[in-house]
């Protein structure tokens, strides 16, 4: 049974950092799967983040997280981290770990392809104040 466990959240003011972190348990051959972070604030439909396949990572474009979110992986600790620097309040949301495809993570206009990823944990709160 996969079960994901996200930690890292928790209350920052503008311009804070919070590293995210999610164990992986009940997953054969980790590293072969894309590995995705979403978030959803109140109101809000959940949104890709930023997934990695491999050490390839893609984050959400312009105007978002890019620049300021760094995707990154341990294959043999089966860790996925979301390093946030420079929050804004906008970026607060429930944010959720989750297991993609196999080989390979959807790219370009199928980005992040949110209907592939079929094992979700269960969330880490952050919450940026200005």
């Amino acid at each position: 049974q996969v079960q994901l466990v996200e930690s890292g959240g928790g209350s920052v003011q503008t311009g804070g950092s919070l590293t995210l972190s999610c164990v992986a348990s009940g997953i054969t051959d980790y590293a072969d799967y894309c590995m995705g972070w979403f978030r959803q604030a109140p109101g809000k439909e959940r949104e890709g983040v930023a997934t990695i396949y491999r050490d390839e990572g893609l984050t959400a474009g312009a105007g978002s997280v890019e620049g300021r979110f760094t995707i990154s992986r341990d294959n043999v600790k089966n860790t996925l981290y979301l390093q946030m620097n420079s929050l804004e309040p906008e970026d607060s949301a429930m944010y959720y770990c989750a297991r993609g495809p196999r080989f390979i993570c959807p790219r370009g206009g199928n980005w992040p392809g949110i209907s592939y990823f079929t094992s979700w944990g269960q969330g880490t709160q952050v919450t940026v104040s200005s």
